[in-house]
């Protein structure tokens, strides 16, 4: 099973994979709407809208496992997202990141180690994963990491498609 095999659902229930991204560049973020790093979504926003036309995506999946930092309905997570952030990106249904009910796609991509070489839980809220075109994941940069910080825009621009 890869990456784009794994059942998910959308923010409105609806069945998804992320082989519904298939030969884009993918940014997987972690998201809360209370957090202090919640402003992040500015961010996570601007480069939907640079990279986006060029074959990249955001992807938020919100989870309430740091806090309960996500406390709300899916309906109350889509609006707060548009309204307060402008948010265009998809948004997944809220997943478990860590522990015992971890969504198969955190197992998946918390194996993956990031810059320092560590693998391993997520430690907070926007956690970023990025997945290349072709499924695999070629980044992992930690919550402190801002959307548009360098070593973000160089893993997306090295994955955006010819």
């Amino acid at each position: 099973m890869t990456l784009y095999d794994i059942p998910l659902r959308t923010l409105t229930g609806e069945p998804t994979t992320l082989g519904a991204f298939k030969g884009n560049a993918v940014l997987l973020v972690n998201v809360a709407s209370k957090c202090g790093l919640t402003p992040q979504y500015e961010g996570l926003e601007r480069l939907q809208q640079t990279y986006g036309p060029r074959g990249f995506t955001v992807v938020g999946a919100p989870c309430n496992q740091f806090g309960g930092q996500e406390p709300g309905t899916a309906e109350e997570i889509r609006t707060f997202c548009s309204t307060t952030y402008g948010a265009t990106f998809p948004l997944l249904e809220k997943l478990d990141v860590n522990g015992d009910d971890r969504h198969p796609l955190y197992a998946e991509l918390t194996r993956h180690a990031d810059a320092e070489g560590e693998a391993g839980d997520i430690q907070w809220n926007f956690e970023k994963f990025m997945i290349s075109p072709t499924g695999e994941i070629v980044g992992r940069f930690r919550p402190a990491t801002e959307p548009e910080a360098p070593e973000v825009i160089a893993s997306i621009e090295a994955q955006l498609p010819a």
